[in-house]
């Protein structure tokens, strides 16, 4: 199975510094970092280490839906999965990760919504990225829109 890379250059401290994340393994992209603008309401063209998670588990939640989908007898037709990773502080001290959010809404055939909620439901469990976040409360709002 495939390893994949990315690469954080930094200079400054926390609260002065910044850096660019880079995309290794696909080379599609350098983006700017800063602690100021990952604890801001306002990303201001930069990225941030919560918003690369939420990408990656977007990604991944929506291939598992697909997957789990088709395995209940349907035909995914679209999905369109958001998912929000919220930065907040640490009880204990620092920042932490409280919660993650999937929303989800699914053009399918062939799956009645219960069925799809169902799906969601088990993409959630096996999405790699999920279990890979799995100490962080992971919460799901799915629905179907279409079903036949």
């Amino acid at each position: 199975m495939p390893t994949r890379h990315a690469r954080t250059k930094w200079t400054g401290g926390l609260s002065d510094g910044a850096g660019q994340v880079e995309l290794l393994s696909s080379g599609l992209g350098v983006f700017d970092v800063s602690f100021p603008t990952r604890s801001a309401e306002e990303a201001s063209g930069a990225t941030s280490p919560e918003e690369l998670i939420a990408a990656a588990h977007a990604a991944c939640y929506a291939m598992a839906l697909s997957a789990e989908v088709a395995r209940a007898g349907g035909t995914p037709l679209g999905l369109d999965v958001e998912v929000a990773v919220r930065l907040g502080p640490d009880p204990a001290g620092g920042f932490r990760i409280p919660d993650i959010a999937i929303t989800v809404r699914g053009r399918a055939e062939g799956i009645s919504a219960g069925d799809f909620v169902a799906a969601a439901e088990a993409a959630k469990r096996g999405c790699p990225v999920s279990k890979a976040l799995s100490a962080v409360e992971i919460t799901l709002d799915a629905a179907l829109d279409g079903a036949e």
